[in-house]
C-alpha cells in the first residue's frame, strides 16, 4: 500500500483533499484544524495515502487526555480523515486507520478516541465509548458517535472522561452545532 507520513510537500494536496472531503464551510474549518494541529502538537501522526505520485487520502491523530480517577492519561484523538471522493469505498480510509493505530500501539498509546459513523468504524475496531463507561467532552457529541478502540498498553483502570485539546475547541470540532439555535 503507498502509505507513508506526511510530507511539508504535502500539505497543500491534504488541505485540498479535507475541503472536498468535507464540503463548504466545514471543509475549510478541517483543513484549517490540520494546519493548528500540526503546530499545536509537535507529536501528532499524519499519514497520507498516495497514487501515482497524488495523495488521495491522510488522517491525522494527536494528542489529547482521558481525566481518569487515578491521574491524566495521554491518549489519542483520530481525527480528522479524509479520501478523495473518487477514492472513497476502495480501502484507503481503512489502510489509513489501520497504519495510524499500528504505529499508535507501537509507541504505548494505550486508546484512541474519534466521532464519526460508527458503521464505518466498527469495521476497523471502534466499539461505543459511551457503553464501554467513558465520558463525552461534549453533550453535542451523539452517544454512537463517541467512540473508542483500546490498545494494548490499555489497562483497565483507564476510564474516565475524554479531553479534546486546546486545538479542537479554538476550531470549533467538537459535536455538532445546532445551526438553527
Amino acid at each position: 500500500m503507498p502509505l507513508r507520513e506526511e510530507q511539508i510537500r504535502d500539505r497543500e494536496p491534504i488541505g485540498a483533499i479535507h475541503r472536498r472531503a468535507f464540503g463548504g464551510e466545514h471543509g475549510e474549518i478541517v483543513a484549517e484544524l490540520v494546519d493548528a494541529l500540526r503546530r499545536d502538537d509537535p507529536t501528532a501522526l499524519s499519514f497520507v495515502f498516495e497514487e501515482a505520485d497524488e495523495v488521495v487520502g491522510h488522517i491525522m491523530f494527536s494528542r489529547c487526555l482521558l481525566d481518569a480517577p487515578r491521574r491524566t492519561v495521554d491518549v489519542a484523538s483520530l481525527s480528522p480523515l479524509a479520501v478523495a471522493p473518487e477514492w472513497q469505498r476502495r480501502g484507503v480510509g481503512s489502510a489509513l486507520v489501520r497504519r495510524g493505530l499500528q504505529e499508535l500501539d507501537e509507541r504505548g498509546v494505550p486508546l484512541v478516541f474519534l466521532e464519526g459513523d460508527p458503521r464505518y468504524y466498527s469495521r476497523v475496531g471502534f466499539g461505543p465509548a459511551v457503553e464501554d463507561g467513558f465520558r463525552k467532552p461534549s453533550l453535542r457529541i451523539p452517544d454512537q458517535a463517541f467512540q473508542v478502540v483500546r490498545l494494548s498498553a490499555y489497562e483497565p483502570w483507564m476510564t474516565g472522561t475524554f479531553v479534546y485539546s486546546d486545538t479542537f475547541w479554538r476550531h470549533d470540532c467538537v459535536g455538532v452545532r445546532d445551526k438553527d439555535a
